[in-house]
């Protein structure tokens, strides 16, 4: 069965991004939404889609999140169904999203499919269960990668991930009291969740701009 994508941004963009969503929200959720109308706004061409059990929920047929390696084989379809694309392509996704890609990430970046990989909120561990470590594969990681991450993020704080030893290839923007979804308190805080995305956007320009000049 194709994918279906929702695309953004110039056609004619130097860089395409391909996102998948989160475990408990579609393509074009809230969030979603937001990210999207900044990365476009910078100039990327921003392609999202969404996996099986999600797209069924458009129908009524309540699916639970699959685990995400069951799932693996649906993102490499929507690289496959995705086609050439006009300049380099960078992978990723929100939370389980942004997961399943990083999964993936060192067998297409091999094959020399995609240049990077944006993760939004990657969910280290579950809440609450800090030791349930979702990080093996990013210990050894070789795909350049840019996590995105709110300092107060309930699936991995600042503090935490400091402590996993991930890859030299991952770059990390920390988001000052951002949630799950980037969105800071801005009585606490001082910024707005428009701010954050802004800083996320320039600082996946900047990115790209070093991973596939």
């Amino acid at each position: 069965m194709a994918t279906n994508f929702l695309l953004d941004g110039p056609e004619d963009a130097r860089v395409t991004i391909l996102l998948a969503h989160g475990a408990g929200a579609p393509m074009d959720s809230a969030s979603m939404n937001a990210t999207t109308k900044v990365l476009a706004a910078a100039g990327f061409r921003v392609a999202r889609f969404e996996f099986g059990y999600m797209a069924a929920r458009r129908t009524g047929e309540r699916k639970p999140p699959p685990k995400a390696e069951t799932v693996m084989p649906e993102y490499v379809a929507a690289i496959d169904d995705l086609g050439p694309t006009a300049g380099p392509l960078v992978i990723g996704g929100k939370s389980m999203g942004g997961r399943v890609a990083s999964m993936i990430a060192d067998s297409e970046y091999a094959a020399r499919r995609i240049a990077g990989l944006l993760c939004l909120g990657y969910p280290f561990h579950p809440p609450g269960r800090p030791t349930q470590l979702r990080t093996k594969h990013l210990i050894g990681l070789r795909t350049p990668a840019l996590i995105c991450q709110g300092t107060r993020d309930e699936f991995g704080d600042r503090y935490e991930v400091g402590e996993y030893g991930l890859s030299d290839e991952i770059e990390l923007l920390w988001l000052e009291d951002g949630d799950h979804d980037l969105k800071p308190r801005k009585a606490i805080s001082g910024f707005t969740t428009a701010q954050h995305l802004q800083t996320l956007a320039e600082a996946a320009t900047a990115w790209v701009g070093r991973i596939a000049p």
